[in-house]
């Protein structure tokens, strides 16, 4: 198993890196969540990973912050989610948003993600929030409802920025701002275009 890799960015994509090390250049999938961590290619980092082996195919998945793969690794470790769900997830909300979602039970916010349905959502919940009370993680009352409750416009709109090359901490301050300022019934096209202005 690969615990970590340390190298210069050849390439960066809002999906992908490669990291080259000793000559050797790792194609490394990441969520949109580390991409907008990493520095510019030709910039050295570390990406700390888990290699996914099957009969087809060896796979490197890649995170800036080690507490990003421990979730990673206890989604995974969930029924019916697998390493490129568990990605989708991750890039859809930041660490720290999603366990929020699963120790208050929001089953709304977890199905937002696209590709978990209801029973999936459950399941997850189901399986993850007392392991994470057990390690003494807890919710808090003060993360923002409109974050919490899944806005499908939202993160579409944080998605489509991110893949534009804005970092997602400049995309997601933007689009907070001009939810609050327009209302939630805002359509994504006219989200991206505020954001863009």
């Amino acid at each position: 198993m690969i615990a970590y890799i340390t190298g210069k960015i050849t390439h960066k994509d809002p999906t992908f890196v490669i990291l080259e090390t000793h000559g050797l250049g790792y194609e490394i999938h990441i969520s949109l969540y580390t991409s907008t961590a990493l520095p510019a290619p030709g910039e050295t980092c570390k990406l700390h990973t888990y290699q996914h082996i099957r009969e087809d195919a060896q796979t490197l998945y890649g995170f800036a912050d080690p507490d990003e793969k421990v979730l990673f690794m206890d989604l995974i470790g969930v029924s019916g989610i697998g390493p490129n769900t568990a990605l989708t997830m991750l890039s859809t909300l930041a660490p720290n948003e999603l366990r929020q979602a699963i120790l208050m039970e929001n089953v709304k916010a977890v199905q937002s993600i696209k590709g978990i349905g209801g029973k999936t959502a459950q399941r997850l919940i189901l399986e993850l929030r007392d392991k994470m009370k057990k390690a003494g993680i807890m919710a808090q009352a003060n993360v923002p409802n409109y974050r919490m409750g899944g806005n499908p416009v939202r993160e579409e709109a944080l998605a489509a920025l991110i893949t534009l090359g804005i970092p997602k901490p400049v995309a997601e301050k933007s689009v907070d701002t001009i939810l609050k300022r327009e209302g939630e019934e805002i359509s994504v096209e006219q989200l991206i275009r505020l954001a863009l202005r």
